[in-house]
């Protein structure tokens, strides 16, 4: 377990000891850093010796989390992280990028990859012996929480606007979770939770708002720096290799700022060189950070969030100060992507990577497909695309890019003159219909 000391703030920078503050800053509300003791870590831990563990879960790097591994009999919560990263050459051959690699969360065992930051929090409630758990989600988070709540044998209660998609409703159902469907968006739900955790003593996992679920979230750049440095057929014992940008889909802040983190922490305990550009992407029906970004400022003002990719609308984001920063203080940038970018996007990442991928998750490559097209990358460049969530969360989106299957008779027949009428299509200059690209 990291040697965890407090909390700083986003904002002030007010250092806080661990058991003096729980949520954000009770002078003006920013959002808390974790503070670990690099000392100690550094010390006792390198590269070389958390490359070298057996445990293939993302509490191989417990040494630098604040919370312990967690039981053996926790399941999921205990096995779950090491997801893969892989080159696409395909993939990268589309946008002349020679070395573009894919970072799949989707195959976490909620499909996305919240379930990092819910499996922290949910161990940091077991150690602060709490055993209700609430938050607001417009999907994913809650999954998640649910999830990794069932694991540990917790309640957890969750609030989504009622209009989150069916697929992850009936994910929460199926876990267990306590789900109510608030009318309205997931800024409502948000304040409602607080709400209720101060009403009734509950724990709040949201986004953010916990220091936590950042820490989570960090996981991801410890696996991107460790694998990256195998597949580059080097793992030196001092220190990791890590690419030159990373792409990540952003809504309310927290998985960049996370991934972030998770970057610093490797560069202050030596372990990395460099921090890698973090690129942010947004759609641009709920762009509160990128417009920040455009303006040259650290103003994100609220703004009517609308978006086909549902987990990453937020017309307040819960961290963008920090996310925005993230790209900020890496040499990054912010782009904004539309919803049918977004949507077209989720077409080369299945064809060619074989990764099915939420509209959300789909919007890190649609930002990175806007940048190479603009002429902004360098061939040679390593670079990361971040994959968030799985396809299967939201069906709905995917086949508005598919369309339908063509029906036919069950004779062979009927498949050649099916097969015959797609390929004059094609030979034509008839345009495709969307399930016949």
């Amino acid at each position: 377990m990291g040697v965890f000391i407090g909390y700083g703030c986003s904002i002030c920078g007010t250092l806080f000891a661990p058991d003096e503050v729980t949520y954000t800053c009770p002078h003006d509300g920013g959002n808390l850093n974790v503070r670990l003791d690099y000392n100690t870590i550094a010390a006792e831990w390198s590269p070389e010796k958390i490359s070298q563990s057996k445990d293939c879960s993302m509490w191989r790097y417990a040494p630098l989390l604040p919370v312990g591994v967690p039981a053996e009999n926790t399941g999921a919560l205990r096995r779950l992280g090491g997801t893969p990263l892989f080159q696409s050459p395909r993939l990268g051959a589309r946008l002349g990028l020679k070395n573009l690699y894919v970072k799949d969360d989707g195959q976490l065992p909620t499909a996305s990859l919240k379930d990092r930051a819910s499996a922290v929090v949910v161990q940091r409630a077991i150690e602060q012996d709490i055993k209700k758990i609430i938050t607001a989600s417009t999907g994913n988070a809650g999954v998640a929480l649910a999830g990794m709540a069932a694991a540990a044998d917790m309640e957890a209660v969750i609030l989504v606007p009622e209009s989150s998609p069916p697929a992850k409703i009936a994910q929460l159902l199926i876990f267990g979770a306590q789900l109510f469907l608030v009318q309205g968006n997931y800024n409502d739900a948000f304040e409602l939770t607080l709400q209720a955790s101060r009403e009734f003593g509950w724990y709040c996992r949201n986004t953010g708002y916990n220091p936590f679920t950042a820490e989570g979230k960090k996981t991801a750049a410890f696996e991107i720096s460790e694998q990256f440095s195998r597949l580059q057929s080097s793992l030196p014992s001092e220190q990791w290799i890590v690419p030159d940008r990373v792409f990540v889909s952003v809504g309310d802040g927290n998985i960049i700022s996370g991934v972030h983190k998770g970057f610093k922490d490797l560069h202050t305990l030596g372990w990395i060189d460099r921090v890698p550009r973090l690129m942010g992407v947004q759609a641009e029906g709920s762009a509160a950070i990128a417009n920040a970004f455009f303006a040259g400022n650290e103003d994100i003002r609220s703004v009517s969030a609308m978006t086909v990719a549902d987990s990453i609308s937020a017309d307040v984001p819960s961290d963008g100060l920090r996310a925005l920063r993230a790209a900020t203080q890496t040499g990054g940038e912010y782009l904004t992507v539309s919803d049918d970018e977004i949507l077209q996007a989720m077409l080369p990442l299945a064809r060619d990577a074989a990764v099915f991928a939420e509209p959300a998750a789909a919007a890190a490559y649609a930002g990175l497909d806007k940048f190479a097209q603009a002429g902004l990358t360098d061939p040679d460049e390593y670079v990361v695309v971040l994959v968030t969530g799985n396809g299967l969360k939201d069906v709905n989106a995917a086949l508005q890019v598919t369309g339908s299957a063509p029906h036919i008779a069950s004779d062979v027949d009927a498949l050649k003159a099916a097969l015959e009428n797609k390929s004059n299509r094609a030979n034509s200059d008839e345009p495709l219909g969307p399930g016949e690209i």
